[in-house]
Formats: C-alpha cells, structure tokens, sequence
C-alpha cells in the first residue's frame, strides 16, 4: 500500500517535533496469506478515543479507528511480506522484513520506533526498541495494530470473494476447525502457507485445489 503524509507541516516546524512510530504486525499465526506491518507516526494532538490493541477492538470499531488514524497520522505506512516470501525466509523472518518495509515507506522519517514484541529487525537505521505487549501500552503501536489488522482482514475478505467455500470472511485463515475442514475437502490454495503443518501435510497427500 501506498504511504501517506496526511497533516501538510512545514520542514522547519517538523525538525522542531521529536517524531515517533509505532511499528506492529498481524498474521503471523494463520495458514494463508500474507503477514502485514503497519508504522504510524502521530501527531501530539491526536484525537482517537477508544483507540488500544486492535485485538480488543470490534471489527466495526477497527475499521471506525482505521480511517481516523490514517486522516489524522503526521505520515503511516502498511507493508506486508507474501506466502512466497515466507516459505523462503520463514514466518519471523518475513515478519520482520513486512515490518522493515513499513517504516522505510513512510513519508516523514522519524526520530525513534517503537516496535510490538521483543525482537526488532536487523539493520534498521532508525533508533529502535521493542516492547511488549507494546499494542496495549504505546498509542502508536496502537494505531500501528489496528492498520495492519485491517489491512489484513482486507485480504481475507478479498480471499472470500474468490474461494467461497473456504469461509475465509469468517475464520480470517486461522487454522478453525471450518478451515481445517474446507482444508480437508477443497485442498490447499496457492495462498496457503505451504510450510505450515496442516498445510504442508495436505500438500504431502497431493490434495492441492482444482
């Protein structure tokens, strides 16, 4: 996805703000799809109330969240790393590649990254540090989760559209007992994480979709 620089600032007011991103992910634990990043950087008089980990977010409310961050963000940027990309590198490692991808598309580079978890990836040339359970502590990684949560859902559903009978609107690709089943009867798509061990397993039997 595009970056965008949504509040137009004049460079020397910008050198004068000491400018953070929030850096976080969504999809690492489903069997298909890519893995998304989202880095957003607010400005210091945000209006988002209700904003928090988009885990404890009704989807409505995601969404609702998803607009105001990105109509109010000084610069957010949402990236992801695709199946082909994590078959080769494996799930952390394409997490990190979606999550450096983001902060080097923002528009407005920033002074620090605060990044969800406990790992941050190699070679960045910004200050970074990683905290956990940082989507529930810091507004940034906040906004950051709620981003990329919608992004993702966003492939789901597009997903849905094209494999009906998978039910990927519902499960959003986590291995449910519904999509190990359609798994079951359907076969793995080229979506699929093929290194996955449901998914792998299948693959193994030749059940692919026809």
């Amino acid at each position: 996805m595009r970056p965008s620089e949504n509040l137009k600032k004049e460079s020397e007011q910008m050198n004068d703000v000491f400018l953070t991103a929030g850096v976080d992910e969504a999809g690492r634990g489903p069997l298909v799809g890519s893995v998304f990043a989202a880095a957003v950087i607010l400005p210091p008089d945000h209006n988002l109330p209700g904003l928090t980990d988009s885990k404890k977010l009704t989807e409505k409310k995601r969404d609702a969240l998803a607009v105001q961050i990105k109509e109010q963000a000084v610069a957010w940027c949402v990236a992801s790393a695709n199946v082909a990309e994590i078959a080769e590198l494996n799930i952390l490692h394409a997490t990190m590649l979606a999550m450096t991808r983001a902060i080097q598309g923002l528009a407005v580079k920033p002074q620090k990254v605060w990044i969800d978890g406990n790992r941050i990836p190699e070679n960045l040339s910004i200050v970074a540090e990683a905290v956990v359970k940082g989507d529930s502590k810091i507004i940034e990684i906040s906004a950051a989760s709620v981003l990329a949560k919608t992004a993702r859902d966003a492939e789901m559903y597009e997903l849905a559209e094209r494999y009906p009978q998978y039910g990927f609107d519902k499960h959003k690709g986590y291995g449910t007992a519904a999509h190990l089943a359609a798994l079951a009867e359907f076969g793995a798509l080229p979506e699929h994480r093929q290194d996955f061990a449901p998914v792998k397993m299948l693959l193994a039997q030749g059940k692919l979709f026809r």
